[in-house]
């Protein structure tokens, strides 16, 4: 490979506390947290809005918030989420029990008014934020293990903004890979690659007859339904994993289906296939519901989502990896940032009969907390291992894949990102590396911001270990 030297001068900017890049739901809670905390802040985000897969990439329903017994996600996404509600921006049938008790259930909510609330927050708590930009290199010692700043690119052309915290919530570990952090990469590390999807929105439901017909027919029926469409050549790629449509509006669904295998998301060409992939197989679910699933005879396709559903790419190691003996075991930690419940969700990696059992049998017996469960989240798990003012938050914070099949949506990204941007400002105020924050403080203030944290001990040093991936 050829290379060609780019020699530019670029603007420097002025300085900031902490810059986060990546408006996702990590992106979104360490901004707001960072700057309540008093800390001067710019929020880097690549698209045009905030919310990452719950509106770029139309993933419009969050995941369990609760166990059975109570909610486990507190602070800056439970009082996102309980705005939504007040503002009537969730699902129609929707009620507080579905985030403060409700076992496994998910909460749909309007894309717009995410947005809207989301844009709101970050102008109360005074963050800036610089859409339609991304990060495009850093300047970092990786033998120092410090980042001094980092160079942009948006219409107006390259800056260098220098800042003495950085939080990498882009889903990809992109900043943390660009300081030299170490990383998991899918598909380089790991032998296979967990599915992408490509959502949709579809309108012209009768939601009535939709769930009557599931309430007489069950799941089964609809495992049956849809083998037989693929027997009739009805789909371009045989999958037998049906997602199910999910009501956000009288009329409006969205469908997470379609899986993109073996997708690498860190190569440019294989997003770009895949993206139109995602779009035609689309079509095929539209034929599909049209003609199996009744009161979707008047089915219309709306859009594609913007951002394809990339479930794993790249991971750092952290200070702490969480692993699958941790979430069995139940495990707490003195210096959890948050609590969870939700099952290993690692969807099939295949079309084939055996994936799909598979997947069926961990999803329904195997890798499930019960209720009034949950495992602890550790503080470790954010920050590259020995990095001193560099936190990650959000889907490649530092967990083997398993693991990472529970804690990549967004309540859990949420959670993390709130307890990143929170040890930011902690880290500016009392002079404390990432690598060596006194975790006691930070527990103690997330639980003053309403993070829900119940473990009973707390430990000024982070657990520190290192697991398989």
């Amino acid at each position: 490979m050829s290379f060609y030297v780019l020699t530019r001068n670029i603007p420097v900017e002025e300085a900031y506390d902490v810059v986060v890049a990546g408006g996702g739901p990590a992106g979104a809670a360490a901004a707001v947290c960072a700057a309540r905390s008093g800390a001067k802040t710019l929020l880097i985000e690549s698209t045009g809005c905030l919310g990452g897969m719950g509106t770029s990439g139309l993933v419009t329903a969050f995941d369990p918030m609760a166990n059975g017994k109570e909610g486990l996600v507190g602070g800056f996404m439970r009082e996102v989420v309980e705005e939504l509600y007040e503002r009537k921006f969730l699902g129609l049938e929707v009620t507080p029990d579905y985030w403060r008790q409700r076992y496994l259930t998910w909460t749909p909510f309007n894309v717009e008014g995410y947005k809207l609330v989301l844009d709101e927050k970050m102008t109360a708590a005074g963050v800036e934020v610089r859409f339609f930009t991304r990060v495009i290199d850093a300047d970092a010692d990786a033998g120092e293990k410090r980042v001094k700043g980092l160079i942009l690119n948006n219409i107006e052309g390259y800056s260098f903004i220098a800042a003495k915290a950085f939080i990498d919530c882009t889903g990809d570990a992109v900043l943390a890979n660009l300081c030299g952090a170490d990383c998991w990469e899918a598909g380089r590390d790991t032998p296979r690659i967990m599915p992408a999807t490509l959502p949709s929105l579809f309108a012209g439901i009768d939601w009535a007859r939709v769930r009557r017909y599931w309430q007489e027919e069950g799941h089964e029926q609809g495992n049956n339904v849809i083998r037989k469409a693929i027997a009739e050549g009805m789909f371009l790629q045989p999958d037998p994993f049906l997602v199910g449509m999910s009501q956000i509006g009288p009329t409006v669904g969205y469908l997470n289906g379609g899986h993109l295998f073996n997708l690498n998301a860190l190569r440019c060409s294989e997003l770009s296939r895949n993206v139109m992939l995602g779009r035609r197989i689309a079509q095929d679910y539209l034929a599909f519901y049209r003609k199996y699933i009744p009161g979707c005879e008047k089915l219309e396709h709306v859009t594609t989502a913007s951002l394809i559903g990339v479930r794993e790419s790249r991971r750092i190691k952290g200070e702490y990896v969480l692993n699958i003996n941790d979430y069995m075991a139940r495990r707490e930690f003195p210096d959890q940032i948050g609590i969870y419940n939700k099952f290993v969700d690692i969807h099939p990696y295949d079309t084939s009969e055996e994936e799909y059992q598979r997947f069926m049998k961990e999803k329904d017996q195997q890798l499930r907390l019960g209720q009034g469960e949950y495992f602890g989240i550790p503080y470790g798990v954010l920050v590259p291992k020995g990095w001193q003012n560099l936190w990650v938050a959000g889907r490649c914070v530092s967990s083997d894949v398993r693991v990472h099949g529970s804690i990549r949506v967004q309540p859990s990204c949420s959670m993390m990102g709130q307890a990143a941007g929170t040890a930011a400002a902690q880290s500016i105020r009392l002079k404390q590396p990432a690598c060596a924050l006194d975790t006691a403080e930070l527990v103690t203030t997330l639980r003053k911001d309403n993070a829900f944290l119940p473990q009973k001990e707390l430990a000024s040093k982070m657990t520190r270990g290192d697991a398989p991936q």
